[in-house]
């Protein structure tokens, strides 16, 4: 049997594991530091911007085109096997438009998305008020709304994954860590790892830990430059629905997201606050305060809101090349990046996990 190691239990680790034990004549096993989706995906909010997401092209648009539909597949499959009802918003997101931003971008990739089977719909500042009442605010012109998109609970999701994979035969080790790479004879390959539980031995190694990969990487000398970006959310009450009960959508405004849980609770997420130039990513407080001023600008009734909890998560941003990082570690053959997906971890998993498959394959 080929053995496999996957190291991280994120979201994208999850995903991986689950399809690769769709695949026979496989041992694969799933290496944890802490608990799953303790990391980003932890802080992650869900939202899967695919179509708004603008991108057009190249592996940026292949990735969400297949991710979105792998999810519309995924999603009754996992729960059909684990019995975990996994929270999916199908409402929808609607992304205000404010003055200066450019209308005709927005239609030219509505005709693109159409060409692409696709839905978008451009609201002017009327027909936005009288689906979304909630949002007032004179600087908006209009709205862009994606029927299709979705927002997930991702820790939710990774608990699932988790189960439908162990019921394949993954095998999970969580609390155990990864300190170093071993490197074979031959120089292209790596057959074991050092644990805290001792060295491990595979036939592919696939790094899947977020920000836990550059140690990694560093400790066979071709490290991967991934750096801590803060973000910050929360989580309010209200006293009764935003809008109307019957069309609770995901708004987003100024990048920043407003997302229905239902009983009148809702996250609000999240802000984006770069490390320093040693390299420290710590959450700013008042980031968080201005990011809720700044939601309440476009959403008054958010300013009577409770806040039930706030929470923060670091996500790994690559520098030197877009995200994610996917492929062959350096001078590797058979040790696999699956990593930096920065803001797009759970929207990109699906996508991930297929081009882990290919590259195995």
């Amino acid at each position: 049997m080929t053995r496999i190691i996957i190291v991280g239990c994120g979201i994208v680790g999850a995903a991986i594991a689950y399809e690769l034990s769709l695949i026979p004549s496989l041992e694969i096993t799933v290496i944890e530091q802490k608990t799953p989706a303790s990391g980003s995906t932890g802080a992650a909010l869900g939202v899967l911007m695919g179509v708004i997401s603008g991108k057009k092209k190249g592996r940026a648009w292949k990735y969400r085109d297949y991710s979105l539909r792998r999810y519309e597949t995924l999603i009754p499959e996992l729960e059909a096997k684990t019995g975990v009802k996994i929270p999916v918003n199908r409402q929808g997101i609607v992304k205000l438009l404010f003055e200066g931003d450019n209308l005709e971008k927005w239609r030219q990739l509505q005709q693109n998305r159409q060409n692409n089977n696709w839905q978008l719909e451009i609201w002017d500042r009327e027909y936005l008020t009288n689906q979304c009442p909630q949002i007032l605010d004179e600087r908006i012109v209009a709205a862009v709304y994606s029927p299709q998109d979705r927002q997930i609970n991702p820790q939710i999701l990774t608990k699932a994954l988790v189960e439908a994979a162990t019921d394949n035969g993954v095998e999970f080790k969580f609390g155990v860590s990864v300190n170093k790479i071993l490197s074979s004879a031959q120089e292209e390959y790596s057959q074991r790892i050092m644990t805290s539980q001792g060295n491990l031995e595979s036939d592919w190694l696939i790094l899947a830990a977020g920000l836990g990969s550059t140690p990694l990487t560093d400790s066979v000398s071709q490290k991967l430059d991934l750096r801590p970006v803060v973000g910050q959310a929360m989580k309010l009450k209200v006293n009764q629905d935003l809008g109307l009960a019957e069309f609770q959508p995901v708004i987003t405004g100024n990048d920043i997201h407003l997302v229905p849980l239902g009983n009148q609770e809702y996250w609000l997420g999240a802000t984006v606050e770069f490390p320093d130039e040693l390299g420290n990513a710590i959450a700013e407080p008042e980031l968080l305060e201005k990011m809720k001023a700044d939601a309440i600008a476009f959403c008054p009734e958010l300013k009577n809101a409770t806040i039930l909890e706030t929470w923060s998560g670091k996500r790994p941003r690559p520098q030197g090349q877009p995200a994610p990082v996917i492929g062959k570690l350096a001078n590797y053959q058979n040790v696999l990046l699956a990593t930096g997906h920065y803001r797009n971890g759970v929207l990109l998993a699906p996508a991930t996990a297929k081009e882990v498959i290919d590259l195995i394959s």
